[in-house]
């Protein structure tokens, strides 16, 4: 991934909130001669067993997901496989008319994350049950309405044999915070004000980040 210096990260927890904001990852691995790279869109969460919050480095922290066994990559998963998640935050376009001068050039704005890393297979049913119930504590606790799984545990063993979990070991995290650095104080100001008031989710949500790393770059 490459990242511009005035795009990087303040630190790696920046990291962990974008995956635990946006834990739909895009899964990247090699396929063989003929099927060519792999990918596959899937929740992922960092592993309860691994803590990541106050790391100032992601290495060797750990991440657990699940897909379909059916799925061509989960079948040409092998031990201590290479890959790459890739994580998408807020996002969005930034029209020249916002700067209010010419001559100007439109851009987008975004936020994402990549880890790189080794992906294992987890083959144990009691261990996939235990990625299965983790992802949904996660998330429930993070999107859901505080939905109880007790009473639908045995219908999680039920679609096990259909489930392929993993765990996926961190060897380099980055990610990139492009977010008009490149333009004078008073631009980012006025866009970030635009994307606050009058722009969409997303918009407001990028404006967050906006403020957030002006805020990071006033503190250095």
């Amino acid at each position: 991934m490459f990242v511009p210096r005035m795009y990087r990260e303040p630190d790696a927890q920046w990291i962990v909130e974008l995956m635990r904001r946006n834990p739909l990852a895009l899964l990247m691995t090699n396929g063989g001669d003929t099927e060519g790279p792999y990918g596959t869109h899937l929740p992922v969460i960092p592993d309860p067993e691994s803590a990541v919050d106050g790391l100032a480095d992601l290495t060797g922290a750990t991440l657990l997901g699940h897909m379909n066994r059916g799925n061509p990559q989960w079948k040409a998963l092998r031990p201590a496989m290479p890959a790459v998640l890739s994580f998408a935050g807020p996002h969005t376009y930034v029209s020249p008319a916002i700067y209010r001068f010419t001559p100007a050039a439109p851009t987008w704005n975004f936020t994402a994350a990549q880890v790189r890393g080794v992906i294992d297979k987890i083959e144990s049913v009691e261990e996939t049950l235990s990625v299965v119930r983790s992802t949904v504590r996660d998330l429930e606790s993070g999107f859901g309405y505080g939905w109880d799984m007790s009473e639908s545990i045995d219908y999680f063993r039920k679609i096990l044999p259909a489930v392929g979990a993993f765990r996926f070991t961190i060897t380099r995290a980055e990610a990139m915070f492009k977010l008009s650095q490149e333009q004078s104080s008073e631009t980012r100001d006025r866009v970030c004000s635009h994307f606050a008031q009058e722009g969409s989710g997303t918009q407001r949500e990028t404006a967050e980040y906006m403020s957030r790393v002006s805020e990071a770059k006033r503190q250095v």
